[in-house]
This record gives structure tokens, C-alpha cells and sequence, in this order.
């Protein structure tokens, strides 16, 4: 039986036209001068902290405590402003599965599981009122390191179920080859999606439990039972 469902958020659950790699771009032009500062760098399934570590890297920046902590302050600033501008959407069939993973007999707790950082991912849930239906998560600021993010939200969850887990009892819900990876390093099952950074053909060669367009064709009852 499953207990623990895991969410990745961009691409998975929400489309925002890019606002958090605007944001970013932002961040670093208005807090360090550094102008295009996100061309030819990687987001996809990547983690916030490992993001913003590269691009102070390649700019010879310093990675200190102070400097993130300057950036952190720019980027949620921005990225509030950025998605009440852009246009965005929650994924097809993010909400139905939501509901129907609820309304199971034996109902799994809900969480994420994510590279953003925590205040990252909480405004662009609330901007598309989703925030409020996740009870915990692992997050971007966690670890930089996204299969260990894997490991503090399977602890989490266990913790709020006052049970012990087992990879087998979890699924990871994601739409990169990296939610991918992350959830085989807690020996989660994995539901990959074709909404976001890969297409259900390079999501099927890392081989998934599921693989599907959308979230309109997965059902609650075939993924948890």
C-alpha cells in the first residue's frame, strides 16, 4: 500500500512561463550586476542552492552564507513579482489527482519533494492556491543534493505517520530524469510525467513505474493500490 505521495512542483504541478529562471536572472543583475547571468545554465530537476552555487562560481563570486542569504532575499522579491505578470497554469489533472488521492479508502499523506527552497516553492503554490494541500516536504534548501532531499522527505513523512517507511510505500511524481534518480535512491516507485523538462520517450528510457503525457491519465487507484 502506499503512504507517502511526493510532488515535484515546476513542470510537474505548475507551468509559470519561466518565472523562477527570470527571477534568478533578476536576483543576480539587480543584487551582484551580474546582467544574463542564467544563459546556457541548466534548471531542470536541479536544486536552487546548486544553481545559485554554479552562477556565483562561474562569475567569480564568492558562495558565502551572506551572499546567498543577499541573493535568497532578491529572488523570492522577484519571483513574486514575476508570476502575478507571466502567464501560467496548473498542469491538466493536478487537481483530480489530488482529490482522488484523498478520497482512497486508505488515503497516502501528500508532500513534495523539490530543488526549490522552501519560501520558493510555498509563493508560487499559494499564487496558484495549491500550497495548502501538501502536509510536509524536502526542499531545495535542505540539501543541494537532490536524492538526499529524497531522503529528508521520506524521514519527514515517516515522522508525521509515526511509522516506519518503505521505499515501496512511496511514490515520487515528477517530470525529469533527476525526480527519476532521486526516488530510486530512497527505492521509491516513480510516476514520470511528459509536462515539463523531458518527453514520455526520454522519461520511459530511465524506466519509471508509470510514464504519462499528462496527469489526466493516471489514476489514484492504480498508482496506490
Amino acid at each position: 500500500m502506499i503512504k507517502l505521495v511526493l510532488f515535484d512542483i515546476d513542470g510537474t504541478l505548475i507551468h509559470t512561463s519561466g518565472a523562477g529562471q527570470k527571477a534568478f536572472a533578476s536576483a543576480f543583475a539587480a543584487e551582484f550586476d551580474v546582467p544574463r547571468a542564467t544563459e546556457r545554465v541548466s534548471f531542470a530537476g536541479r536544486t536552487d542552492p546548486a544553481i545559485v552555487r554554479e552562477i556565483f562560481l562561474s562569475n567569480d563570486l564568492d558562495p558565502t552564507v551572506e551572499n546567498f542569504r543577499r541573493f535568497w532575499d532578491g529572488y523570492v522579491f522577484w519571483l513574486d513579482h514575476l508570476l502575478a505578470q507571466l502567464p501560467g497554469k496548473v498542469h491538466d489533472g493536478a487537481w483530480k489527482l489530488l482529490q482522488d488521492l484523498r478520497q482512497l479508502s486508505q488515503p497516502p499523506l501528500i508532500g513534495l519533494l523539490t530543488g526549490n527552497i522552501r519560501l520558493g516553492a510555498e509563493i508560487k503554490l499559494r499564487h496558484f492556491k495549491l500550497w495548502d494541500e501538501f502536509a510536509m516536504g524536502g526542499f531545495g534548501d535542505d540539501d543541494e543534493n537532490r536524492n538526499r532531499i529524497a531522503a529528508i522527505a521520506h524521514a519527514r513523512g515517516a515522522a508525521l505517520l509515526e511509522n516506519k517507511l518503505r521505499g515501496e510505500e512511496i511514490i515520487v511524481i515528477g517530470d525529469t530524469p533527476f525526480d527519476i534518480q532521486c526516488a530510486r535512491a530512497i527505492e521509491a516507485k516513480v510516476l514520470a510525467v511528459a509536462t515539463g523538462g523531458s518527453t514520455l520517450e526520454q522519461l520511459k528510457v530511465h524506466q519509471p513505474d508509470w510514464a504519462v503525457t499528462s496527469l489526466q491519465d493516471v489514476s489514484a487507484k492504480v498508482i496506490c493500490r
